[in-house]
């Protein structure tokens, strides 16, 4: 039975050649959001027809890409609770989340071009984020960390001054004090404070 072993070769192949394609599509979406897709590709170290045959057009990359970049944000949430206290937790995925608004500017300006094109695809929602913020946001309500009754939708309107940050400037000094301002707030009348 050597089939299954050269198959399940062939499948990692292949998965090694997808996060390739990735990575290399997330740093040139970031810098250039309509980056070609064959520089893409000379970069992943793919030739055109696995490229094609793991993203049939620009649309499902980018779209992946922006998926995929959103689930390590949401994957880093149940990580930093197993590790940290729930109020530091939620504070360093502030963090993480801001850095990722700030580091992927580039990519957001891809998804705009894709998803206005006509006929395109529909923004991605970015489901598994808001998971994490609620799953964030329980925990510090059961600790009493926070005031009771915060919802993930609420928790993103009182960050969304992230979006509005310059990512060319020097950020990270601005968007510490709005997420220092987010935790203060949240803070308030958190019942084991």
């Amino acid at each position: 039975m050597p089939q299954p072993k050269k198959d399940a070769a062939l499948r990692s192949d292949a998965q090694r050649n997808r996060e390739r394609i990735l990575k290399v599509a997330t740093e040139e979406l970031t810098r250039c959001a309509d980056a070609p897709l064959s520089a893409i590709a000379k970069k992943a170290g793919v030739g055109q027809g696995t490229f094609y045959r793991n993203f049939p057009h620009r649309e499902a990359l980018v779209l992946e890409v922006y998926r995929y970049e959103m689930q390590q944000v949401a994957d880093a949430a149940p990580e930093l609770l197993r590790t940290r206290d729930p109020e530091q937790a939620l504070r360093e995925w502030m963090d993480r989340l801001a850095r990722f608004a700030m580091t992927k500017a580039g990519l957001a300006d891809a998804i705009r071009l894709v998803t206005r094109a006509p006929g395109g695809p529909a923004k991605p929602r970015p489901t598994p984020v808001t998971e994490a913020a609620a799953l964030l946001l329980r925990a510090n309500e059961e600790a009493g960390t926070i005031r009771p009754g915060v919802s993930a939708d609420d928790f993103f309107l009182a960050i969304a001054g992230v979006w509005q940050v310059d990512p060319d400037d020097d950020w990270q000094p601005r968007i510490a004090r709005l997420l220092d301002f987010v935790m203060d707030g949240l803070h308030a009348g958190a019942p084991g404070r």
